[in-house]
């Protein structure tokens, strides 16, 4: 059971999102709390489809707030004369669910702080439902029809209705419209691609070294001596806003920026320090008023912590567009990358960020490269125009680049490419593109090119082979964050609502979340860090690992095999010096661990078929069906598949049934469905996206 899909992965997204509402509805019906569990569907269709990190275990305030008030509103179509449905209802009992069969996401919220999310969004939750303004298009329409007496769920009645609407003969509130059409085309609606990538987990020191690491920035020394130089009192400036030049030497010296002052009429024509006051605007640390340049007062407590410092002068790097590579005067040009600087600049710093090797040169320029022919439609040949563009453009970069490294958020040296930038080959390119090297982000690939068809293949091999001579000819310059830049890059992928796992975040996680996020988040690394650090916190190793089992143990008994088995397996793999195969041979013989512990050894290799018994054997076959059972995404999914099994999972499932496998209930539900699937007509089995569920409310379908 996957608590989060990769985008496009719609099929494992259907079996999750069927099965956990299954189980949802099962469980809401034994502890009496109301659900609908077509909102379910939609809730959970929100989470996958419509945020940056598509995890379905995780609903902060944000989530809460955007479901009930923007997604569904937009989404959920309730005709008139239908029940409404309860959204902040189901929502609550869906998260007290996740919460008690150990689903949650540790770290988000508390439950009781989700709850209170929902409660404050509650109150809001009608008046957004029948806010027009707020309705998708497709859901204006069918309104619209139904309250003309159309039957939305005749095909052709409703093909009418749009015809007559096209021709003008139907009447429409424009107004409505107008706004639903206005939020569409400005983007300030929800829509489906909005997911970013997972990262690998990171190592960062302790606030203590990161902030003794910015106090050796470059930057934030100048930028804390502008401010003090400028002062309380001010310093006057030019009616545009400029330094004056005998200021402007003085300030040159004082900050030891480099620039040639002999001969020099301007302020403006010294470019190391107009950046620097340019970038302390950008932070709020000065300001021009009045004639004069002023130090900000509320910015007092801000310089006198370097890290704060620091990461104001990070942020505010966002902004230096005009003061980095804009032109300097009419005589000069912008590059391309001065009209996409915000995004190219986010998309550099991703890609490096969490990667295990440092970036060369040559590789992320050619990669930027690929951007530029994407974002400005250029052709692929080697014309000698584009040529020019390119080379302006690698110059603004390796301003930027610059600056980055002056503030300690990036650091560069010489040395010989790792081979894994060497295996992104655009010669072999094909419709679906290659697949990244192991642990490496799904944004490094779109940025190296090596996903998606090359326009002119031919023109992409001579890229290839040109970048490969290069690559291999020698030590080159590679590119890395440091860990300033690490942590900066981290905070702002969590504000953009980005999962950027960092190692000891789960220090106090529950044994349950450990393993969770480190089965689907963490690589191999990253887990044995994470799950020692975990253990060395709870002192008494034996107790800790008990935690752990005893974490798996309940899982499975929640019916979530899949889960409990991915638990397992991880926890086997990031114990150290064969602990983890030692555990495996112990739980060999537990009453209720024996089915995953045997499924773990023999997908290891481990534990040959000659080595177990019958008993074993028929653990074992009884544990893969009821893991098939989950992954085809509960009871309508999985008569199916055993369907499509034929005569010989028959076999199967009555071995299976007469073993001493201890998840009598799931035995029990494969029972029925092996029943269902070979003794009765054909069970249609469709997606759900499109076709509702009819569970709770009467069995009533709604539509969207």
């Amino acid at each position: 059971m996957r608590m989060r899909c990769e985008a496009g992965a719609e099929e494992e997204f259907e079996a999750a999102c069927g099965l956990l509402i299954d189980r949802l509805v099962r469980w809401a019906g034994e502890q009496g709390l109301p659900v609908d569990g077509f909102l379910v569907e939609v809730a959970l269709d929100y989470r996958h489809r419509a945020t940056a990190d598509g995890r379905l275990g995780l609903w902060e305030p944000r989530h809460v707030e955007e479901l009930l008030l923007s997604w569904l509103p937009q989404q959920l179509t309730e005709l008139p004369g239908e029940e409404r449905g309860d959204g902040p209802g189901t929502l609550r009992t869906l998260l007290r669910f996740l919460h008690a069969v150990r689903l949650a996401d540790p770290r988000g919220p508390a439950l009781d702080d989700s709850l209170g999310a929902v409660d404050a969004a509650a109150e809001r939750y009608p008046m957004a439902m029948a806010d027009r303004t707020r309705w998708g298009l497709a859901k204006f329409w069918a309104v619209t029809a139904a309250e003309q007496g159309v039957d939305v769920m005749d095909g052709a009645a409703f093909q009418r209705f749009a015809e007559r609407a096209q021709r003008g003969d139907v009447a429409f509130d424009q107004r409505t419209l107008d706004a639903i059409m206005d939020r569409r085309l400005n983007g300030r609606g929800l829509a489906d691609g909005a997911r970013g990538e997972p990262q690998l987990p990171v190592v960062l020191p302790s606030d203590g070294e990161l902030r003794r690491r910015a106090e050796a920035s470059t930057i934030v020394a100048q930028l804390r001596g502008l401010a003090e130089w400028v002062g309380r009192e001010g310093r006057v400036v030019t009616a545009a806003g400029r330094l004056r030049m005998a200021d402007a030497r003085e300030l040159v010296d004082v900050l030891g920026t480099g620039d040639r002052t002999e001969g020099v009429r301007s302020s403006t024509d010294l470019p190391r320090l107009g950046l620097l006051v340019e970038w302390a605007k950008k932070a709020r640390l000065v300001r021009v008023a009045k004639g004069r340049l002023y130090a900000v007062a509320k910015a007092r407590p801000v310089l006198a912590d370097p890290l704060q410092l620091w990461s104001r002068a990070f942020d505010a790097l966002f902004e230096l567009r005009q003061a980095l590579i804009g032109a300097r005067s009419g005589w000069h040009v912008e590059s391309m990358l001065f009209d996409i600087y915000d995004e190219m600049l986010e998309d550099v710093l991703n890609t490096l960020y969490s990667l295990p090797y440092p970036m060369p040169w040559p590789r992320l320029r050619d990669s930027v490269h690929l951007g530029y022919r994407a974002r400005f439609h250029l052709d692929a040949g080697p014309d000698l125009q584009h040529r020019m563009w390119f080379e302006h453009a690698d110059r603004d970069l390796r301003s930027v680049l610059e600056a980055l490294v002056d503030l300690g958020a990036v650091e560069r040296e010489q040395g010989m490419v790792d081979p894994v930038f060497l295996e992104a080959d655009l010669s072999d390119l094909e419709d679906s593109g290659p697949e990244l090297p192991a642990g490496m982000p799904q944004e490094l690939g779109e940025l190296l090119g090596i996903t998606g068809t090359a326009a002119d293949p031919a023109a992409a091999r001579e890229r290839d082979r040109r970048l490969r001579e290069e690559l291999t000819a020698g030590p080159v310059e590679l590119i890395r964050l440091t860990e300033l830049g690490t942590q900066a890059v981290r905070q702002r992928l969590l504000a953009a609502g980005r999962d950027a796992p960092l190692v000891g975040e789960l220090v106090q996680a529950s044994a349950a979340g450990l393993l969770g996020v480190l089965a689907e988040d963490y690589d191999p690394d990253a887990a044995r860090m994470e799950l020692g650090g975990w253990i060395s916190a709870r002192g008494e190793r034996d107790v800790a690992l008990r935690q752990l089992t005893d974490a798996v143990r309940t899982m499975a008994g929640t019916a979530f095999r899949t889960r409990a088995q991915a638990m397992l397996d991880v926890l086997a793999a990031a114990l150290p010096d064969g602990e983890g195969e030692r555990l495996l041979r112990v739980l060999r013989g537990d009453a209720v661990l024996a089915p995953l512990a045997l499924s773990a050894l023999t997908h290891r290799e481990l534990l040959s078929p000659a080595d177990m018994t019958d008993a074993e054997h028929l653990l074992v076959l009884a544990e893969s069906l009821l893991q098939l059972v989950e992954l085809a995404g509960g009871s309508s999914g999985a008569e199916e598949a055993l369907r499509a099994q034929g005569s010989e999972a028959r076999d199967a499932v009555a071995a299976a049934l007469a073993s001493a496998h201890p998840d009598r209930a799931g035995l029990e539900e494969l029972r029925h469905l092996a029943a269902r699937a070979w003794h009765t007509s054909a069970v249609r089995h469709g997606g759900l996206r499109g076709r509702g569920r009819s569970t709770g409310k009467g069995g009533r379908t709604r539509r969207r």
